[in-house]
């Protein structure tokens, strides 16, 4: 069970760096789009998280509800966001940036919101 949990933590971290990628890659564009990494990288994060879940129930670990609320709730508005968007020709550049803030908002919340080992 240690080693699904592994793959899917890789996978789910892989799909959020595709999106962040397929986002900073158009930083210096003036018109941005939806691009293959971001809607495939959103897509992976978001199921990948939601195995991940699943796992960690299914395990005799403690998961943080709140925690996986919030991260559920952004990878969710960013995947309705993304998805949206997919066909459009251009987004506006606020959009991009709110895509954006929120990809990096959920890497916090991953990264900030754990326990502290000491």
């Amino acid at each position: 069970m240690d080693t699904l949990r592994l793959i899917l933590l890789v996978l789910h971290i892989l799909g959020f760096a595709a999106l962040i990628g397929g986002l900073l890659a158009q930083a210096g564009s003036p018109e941005k789009k939806v691009n293959g990494a971001m809607r495939d990288g959103t897509g992976t994060a978001f199921l990948a998280g939601l195995a991940l879940v699943g796992v960690l129930e299914a395990g005799d670990g403690d998961v943080n509800h709140a925690k996986i609320g919030v991260k559920f709730a952004i990878g969710l508005v960013l995947l309705v966001l993304v998805m949206a968007n997919v066909r459009k020709e251009r987004i506006p550049n606020g959009l991009w940036a709110g895509l954006l803030v929120l990809s990096v908002a959920n890497v916090c919340v991953a990264v900030l919101w754990s326990p502290v080992h000491s």
